[in-house]
């Protein structure tokens, strides 16, 4: 009898539908110019193509006059700017282990702006299962919703721009801000509240800028869901 119940028990359990946590790689849209990937402790970088599988803890950087665009997580794109470089921190989907269900519980993208410029959509299907960060000297941006932004760097200074939805903004020694569509702000912080883009002409072009990716983003992303194999 008690063999009977430990084999019940363990069909039971193996039978449950149990979350199945997998790091997944990022998609590369379109390259324009030199851009690099790959491994700064080892020294070791190849070029991307559209065929590269960008991971975690890969390092992608992009030569004066080239970009990027990828897919980092369902719902989340970015446009790598020129003459910049991001680490790629993590890339994560937890997936229903249950074979009947199969739905996509958590989806995960963390990454570090060391230089340059990076435009950011993100409007995932279900926002409750979506986490995005970028971290860009010691702020950490993060949306608040459907948003599309940008963050610039150059080690000294740091820009972050919303041109639709909203997103927040943390560090370790300020008060988090929330930064609104058609406002910036900018590290180490020259106002105590964001500005209006429309009195600045550097954030007049990063809005400019953030909305020509953005639809060149959706482009890309639906005609490569219609390359995919039924």
């Amino acid at each position: 009898m008690s063999a009977v119940c430990v084999a019940v028990c363990s069909l039971l359990a193996n039978g449950c539908s149990k979350n199945i946590s997998r790091a997944t790689a990022a998609t590369v849209f379109s390259v324009k110019g030199k851009v690099a990937f790959g491994s700064t402790e080892r020294n070791n970088f190849e070029p991307v193509t559209i065929k590269s599988r960008i991971n975690d803890e890969d390092t992608v950087r992009s030569a004066g006059g080239a970009s990027v665009d990828l897919a980092l997580i369902p719902g989340a794109f970015a446009q790598l700017s020129s003459d910049s470089e991001i680490k790629i921190e993590e890339l994560r989907i937890v997936k229903d282990g249950n074979e009947t269900a199969g739905g996509m519980r958590d989806r995960t993208a963390r990454m570090r702006l060391n230089r340059g410029k990076i435009i950011v959509l993100f409007s995932p299907s279900d926002k409750s299962g979506s986490q995005f960060a970028i971290e860009a000297r010691q702020l950490t941006v993060k949306p608040d919703s459907d948003c599309l932004f940008s963050v610039r760097t150059d080690g000294t200074t740091t820009r972050i721009t919303c041109a639709k939805g909203k997103i927040n903004v943390s560090s370790e020694t300020q008060t988090p801000v929330t930064i609104a569509a058609g406002y910036f702000e900018q590290w180490p912080a020259a106002s105590a509240k964001p500005i209006a883009a429309a009195d600045d002409a550097s954030a007049q072009i990063d809005v400019t800028e953030s909305l020509e990716a953005a639809e060149q983003l959706l482009d890309e992303a639906s005609r490569w869901q219609n390359r995919r194999p039924l």
